[in-house]
């Protein structure tokens, strides 16, 4: 999986995915626009943060883009930290208030070591160097840092539902995610490992009830609920070694 990946970096353009997400700015911060899925994961994201455990702690947003995590670490004591590659992001993290910067996941402009809490969320779908990406997230953590992510599986089922049928929905965009790029989860959990970060992975989808709300406006959001199953939408924690 990690040489197929290695493959599709002559083929496929990170700077690809990024226009995309520049062209769509204007979405990030509409409550039902095309981003509104990206506000019910950062919801169920930041469920998994606990609250800073000391004065000045760092949290790290990998592919922070428009910041929609910030609303959800109200409270929890972190000087929030996003590095996102588009153009757009970093600019409207800024709004609500990410100190946010522009830089690649796989060579983050930061000092190894910096940050008490990493999170990769929906991003890890999106490059094309998995090993390389989950070494910079890792190597951002302090010893005792917890990593929290959450991706697409690399599945049949997956590619089928993420892919051919979520992209053809109304307002979805197209083009969001290449079958070849999700991932592969005993992979992304070796190469945890490798780097100190025992990770353990659960399974994610939006609540039916809620989503049939939200579709008929009778709801803001979707909350996310958890599943017996990875082999779609899946989260995952960590700590590193200490």
């Amino acid at each position: 999986m990690i040489e197929r990946r290695a493959r599709r970096c002559a083929s496929l353009s990170t700077m690809t995915d990024v226009a995309l997400y520049d062209d769509l700015a204007a979405e990030w911060w509409r409550p039902r626009g095309a981003f509104a899925m990206l506000h019910w994961l950062a919801a169920a994201r930041a469920r998994l943060i606990p609250p800073a455990a000391r004065p000045g702690a760092v949290l790290v947003d990998l592919g922070c883009g428009g910041g929609v995590l910030a609303p959800h670490l109200a409270g929890k004591g972190y000087l929030h930290v996003g590095v996102d590659l588009s153009r757009s992001g970093p600019a409207l993290a800024k709004r609500h208030g990410v100190h946010a910067v522009r830089g690649d996941v796989l060579a983050v402009p930061l000092r190894p070591g910096c940050a008490d809490v990493v999170v990769a969320g929906e991003i890890l779908e999106h490059v094309p160097d998995l090993a390389k990406a989950v070494e910079q997230a890792c190597g951002l953590l302090r010893p005792g840092g917890l990593l929290v992510l959450d991706t697409l599986a690399d599945t049949a089922l997956s590619r089928f539902l993420a892919i051919t049928v979520a992209e053809r929905l109304p307002g979805v965009p197209r083009g969001v995610h290449e079958a070849d790029l999700l991932v592969n989860r005993a992979a992304l959990v070796r190469e945890c490992a490798r780097r100190g970060v025992t990770v353990r992975l659960r399974g994610i989808r939006p609540s039916m009830l809620d989503l049939a709300g939200w579709a008929l406006g009778r709801r803001p959001a979707v909350r996310m609920v958890p599943v017996p199953t990875t082999a779609v939408l899946f989260q995952g924690t960590g700590m590193k070694e200490t």
